[in-house]
């Protein structure tokens, strides 16, 4: 029988009402008391870092996550984490760069409404959790939330309040659970060879700048001191508009002489960006020879930046990094751009 480690960190899942609204209340052990089936399949024992609304975790934290994992590595068959949804894909991502190559699952859950209501996805979802990380063909960092397995780099909260709040972008979930049954649409954990790595590094010294129409680009020179990177979220496909005083060309400009990292993302969720479409886009690309996100989530594209930033500043050894497919967060590049 499978051992796994739960590590709660506070979330929804946990949450008790209170006068100001949710707020985490149950620790660790009281989770599992509503879900007593797991006993059939799996022992568990726990751990609680810390106890927090999601939206208060942040770089530390996971790296907190990823020390405690590592320290227990050894000792167990598979790790669930409890957290909230509203960073959740955040947190999935970041321990898919933290932890590579792991052929233990590492799965984070949590839910929509607290365990303890009479009607509430937080049962299904952490007993579904278990269960996958007792399977012997589970590996990797995934989020297990509303029936689906989903890799912890291609998962994004798109639905607010709904039990199917997950879903996986640009990519195919890797499996679904279903009344106790779980069907892979992706096995492959024999094709890991590479050994478990830790890393213990994050540069969170990130901007993340969303385009609206009429932006000028002197935002950029106003946080030029505060940011080692940027990624900026441009519309479409991809380009920097030409309008405004201080226009984004040479305000990219700037930061690329100065050694900064300066990438791009679309504010569009599904399939991607390609800079190379219109002239927009082409002509800063080549110039600057500008790195994009491509097909990876706005949420891999951050903590992946994040993580090679925190290895390296130098703009060579940062693509390199950044454009190596880790748990399946890349897969798209134009054929000839020279990336990937």
């Amino acid at each position: 029988m499978k051992k796994i480690l739960l590590i709660a960190t506070g979330g929804t899942i946990a949450s008790g009402y209170t006068k100001k609204g949710l707020a985490p209340k149950f620790e660790a052990a009281k989770l599992l008391e509503y879900v007593e089936e797991y006993r059939e399949f799996c022992q568990v024992e726990v751990q609680q870092p810390f106890n927090l609304d999601s939206t208060n975790i942040c770089g530390k934290h996971w790296l907190e996550l990823t020390d405690w994992i590592e320290r227990y590595y050894e000792d167990y068959d598979g790790f669930v984490i409890c957290h909230g949804t509203d960073t959740m894909a955040f947190t999935a991502a970041a321990l898919s760069y933290l932890i590579q190559n792991s052929r233990k699952p590492i799965i984070v859950t949590g839910s929509q409404k607290p365990i303890d209501l009479p009607v509430t996805d937080a049962r299904t979802n952490l007993l579904d959790s278990l269960r996958f990380a007792a399977d012997e063909r589970a590996h990797g960092v995934n989020i297990v939330f509303g029936g689906n397995v989903i890799a912890g780099t291609r998962a994004k909260k798109e639905r607010s309040k709904s039990y199917n709040a997950f879903s996986s972008i640009n990519y195919p979930s890797v499996a679904v659970i279903r009344d106790g049954r779980i069907v892979f649409y992706i096995d492959d954990k024999e094709k890991a060879e590479d050994e478990v790595c830790f890393y213990h590094e994050l540069n969170e010294r990130l901007l993340l700048l969303k385009l609206v129409p009429g932006m000028d680009g002197s935002i950029l020179s106003r946080l030029f001191d505060y940011y080692d990177g940027v990624i900026i979220e441009a519309f479409g496909v991809g380009g920097f508009p030409e309008y405004g005083e201080v226009p984004f060309y040479s305000e990219i400009r700037r930061w690329t002489d100065a050694g900064k990292i300066v990438m791009l993302a679309t504010q569009v969720t599904h399939e991607g960006s390609d800079m190379e479409v219109y002239q927009v886009g082409r002509a800063i690309k080549e110039d600057f020879h500008l790195m994009e996100a491509y097909d990876m989530t706005l949420e891999a594209t951050v903590t992946k930046a994040m993580w090679a930033m925190g290895l390296t500043l130098d703009g060579e050894r940062f693509r390199s990094l950044f454009y190596k497919t880790i748990n399946h967060d890349i897969l798209l590049t134009p054929q000839g751009s020279g990336e990937g």
